[in-house]
């Protein structure tokens, strides 16, 4: 077993999915060690013909390497793979790359913390193209010894690797946060897309003004973040009256083309809720309050 540090540690990958697949292949090309296991056994090919090796079970692959890194599409998946090879992995360091929400991340390290397992819960947060690049953003939370032994070696995964601490969902709360802000901000791109496109402007043509905005979402990311921590909804710069009219105009002249208006007629209403409850002189962040309560069973 290679030392902890040497850049040639031997890994595991279990999962071989085109996440899981993206992972391991940034392994063996950095030159690691790489012992693969997929349920179907055919997706190993590629990476085995590029000098992996491939295990028949995944207790012959858990056993190959110190750092067992797993990349499935849920848990339960996850947990299916792990529980036969629970005695297999004690000892052992085990990362869980798999996307799920927070609480099930704490029940993962539950589970493994019962078998003896030094656990770290992980997030991707690139596409599989971006896998092993050095801008390359992956979070982890759990053992912090786990991630120092290890980090060079996850750095092979994406440079960018953020340690965010001990509570083992803290990556899967980031992820499911930035995935959410990711999500409503393609579904405002697309909106985009139909209401340029309903006056026949090429998409092409117009992307490039999409710049406008997104350059400006980082100081303007920033700025909220620190008003949200002071506890500061201020308007000086707008207020959610002003928003709130813009909004109807692009709500207007979508129904005016028939173009759906769903995403955005939600956001108008948290605003027009906020200016109810008597805020309609704060900025925009004040939408926070009525994003706080729970949305309405319908």
């Amino acid at each position: 077993m290679s030392n902890a540090h040497d850049p040639r540690t031997p890994v595991t990958v279990l999962g071989l999915g085109a996440m899981g697949s993206a992972l391991a292949g940034a392994f063996v090309g950095a030159g690691h060690p790489t012992t693969v296991w997929n349920r179907t056994p055919g997706k190993a090919e590629d990476l085995v013909a590029r000098g992996a090796v491939r295990a028949d079970t995944v207790a012959e692959a858990v056993a190959a390497s110190p750092l067992v890194i797993v990349c499935v599409v849920d848990y339960a998946a996850a947990h299916e793979i792990l529980e036969p090879a629970g005695p297999r992995l004690s000892g052992r360091v085990l990362v869980n790359l798999t996307s799920d929400t927070p609480e099930r991340a704490r029940s993962a390290a539950a589970w493994a913390a019962g078998h003896g397992i030094d656990y770290l819960d992980g997030s991707v947060m690139v596409p599989t193209t971006d896998v092993g690049q050095p801008g390359a953003t992956l979070l982890y939370s759990g053992s912090r010894q786990a991630f120092e032994t290890y980090k060079e070696t996850l750095k092979v995964l994406g440079g960018r690797a953020a340690y965010l601490g001990d509570d083992h969902a803290m990556a899967a709360v980031y992820d499911l946060a930035l995935l959410a802000f990711f999500y409503s901000a393609m579904a405002g791109l697309v909106h985009a897309f139909a209401l340029a496109g309903a006056e026949s402007v090429p998409a092409e043509e117009f992307v490039p003004f999409t710049g406008a905005i997104a350059d400006i979402l980082p100081p303007l990311a920033a700025g909220m973040a620190q008003d949200l921590d002071r506890g500061v909804l201020r308007g000086d710069q707008d207020n959610i009256v002003m928003e709130a009219a813009g909004m109807a105009h692009i709500i207007e002249a979508s129904v005016d083309r028939g173009i759906n208006t769903d995403v955005l007629a939600a956001v108008k209403g948290l605003a027009d809720r906020t200016i109810a409850a008597g805020h309609g002189k704060a900025g925009f962040l004040s939408i926070i309050e009525e994003m706080r309560k729970p949305s309405a069973k319908g």
